[in-house]
């Protein structure tokens, strides 16, 4: 195998994708190291949902590379192999089989080769048993195994789609906006996962609510019209002129 072109597990320069002349993402550059947690902000059409597109192979981009662990180039694969590679995408609204249990959405979720209707019927190995009860644990939902997953709050189902994506074991999840309709406990609880997660896997999390980007006490990087804006800390980021200007003044 080549040696790896950057030490970076995601790296994006001078990233372009336009659509009928309309830039949406305007050369931006971005890296995002192994293991580490990247808070996403900034104004409505500042090329967040397109940046996350292209990292998972849904939109091509007119420029620019896309390096994931310095060596797949991410814009010559289609959205099937980039998940393989380990990228997992949650998107702002929970996708999971409501009327499946917590224990068999996960396990329709476990990287294997086995088919899912294998996964639901066929006799648990100890292996897997074990990786269900870690991944319910992890997700602060042992005590909801057996109930349905449409039974479950808001919050929860986020939770559960976590662990969804986390059962594919994935090297980088891509968060869109966790918090969205949360309560303040649920939303405490979020911030303390994904700051577990972050131990060992990169996450980036796109996001509006300024006290839960506090709350993950990450470095945060501010895009506008398909650029980055600024970088760094929240209190540096927020205190920058031109966020204030189009972003948080508004």
């Amino acid at each position: 195998m080549s040696a790896p072109v950057t030490p970076t597990l995601l790296y994006l320069d001078n990233i372009t994708v336009s659509f009928d002349g309309f830039r949406a993402l305007n050369a931006l550059s971005l890296a995002i190291d192994h293991a580490e947690m990247r808070a996403i902000i900034g104004p409505n059409g500042a090329g967040k949902t397109t940046m996350m597109d292209v990292i998972t192979g849904k939109s091509r981009p007119t420029q620019g590379a896309a390096l994931f662990e310095g060596l797949h180039d991410l814009t010559a694969l289609d959205e099937a192999a980039i998940a393989e590679l380990g990228i997992g995408r949650k998107f702002q609204t929970p996708t999971v089989f409501e009327m499946h249990s917590v224990e068999d959405n996960l396990l329709l979720s476990v990287k294997n080769k086995r088919d899912p209707f294998s996964a639901l019927f066929s006799r648990r190995t100890s292996s897997e048993r074990e990786r269900i009860d870690a991944l319910l644990e992890r997700v602060r939902l042992s005590s909801q195994r057996y109930r349905k997953a449409g039974e479950l709050s808001h919050g929860q189902k986020q939770w559960l789609e976590i662990g969804m994506l986390l059962a594919q074991e994935p090297k980088l999840l891509l968060i869109d906006e966790p918090a969205a309709g949360m309560t303040d406990q649920e939303t405490a609880d979020t911030a303390d996962l994904l700051r577990e997660i972050a131990k060992t896997k990169a996450v980036v999390v796109v996001e509006h609510d300024m006290s839960f980007v506090r709350d993950l006490g990450v470095k945060v990087t501010c895009l506008h019209e398909g650029s980055v804006l600024a970088e760094g800390s929240l209190d540096a980021v927020s205190s920058n002129e031109r966020v204030i200007e189009v972003y948080l003044g508004r």
